[in-house]
């Protein structure tokens, strides 16, 4: 698989907001971990309520991939974020932890913070 193309496809999803789109990068199964989400939901179903509502409740963001490299099983990934606000930019970054089930996600760990 090559990772960078498959994290740049990714983020992009990321940046459209396109839930459908996403879903079809991780696995039925899958765990997904964010700052909002520590002890993490589980499965397409939680997976979809969770980013749609998300979605609604962000402004528009634009996630620019930065670096990845692979780690057995996956891959991690840094990656900058700029988001729309009404007063200007808000950037932020971030890093995925990516644990694979051949070509999906099977196990998804976020973490960011803010830049000045």
């Amino acid at each position: 698989m090559d990772i960078e193309d498959f994290n740049r496809r990714w983020l992009a999803a990321w940046t459209a907001k396109d839930v459908p789109a996403l879903l079809g990068f991780y696995a039925e199964d899958c765990l997904y971990k964010d700052n909002n989400t520590a002890a993490g939901i589980t499965g397409h179903a939680a997976l979809k309520g969770y980013l749609e509502g998300l979605f609604g409740a962000t402004p528009p963001m634009t996630y620019t991939p930065d670096t990845v490299w692979a780690i057995e099983g996956g891959f991690c990934g840094r990656w900058y974020c700029d988001i729309a606000m009404p007063d200007g930019v808000t950037k932020m970054r971030g890093f995925d932890l990516v644990i694979l089930d051949g070509d999906r996600i099977k196990e998804n760990e976020v973490y960011v913070h803010m830049l000045p």
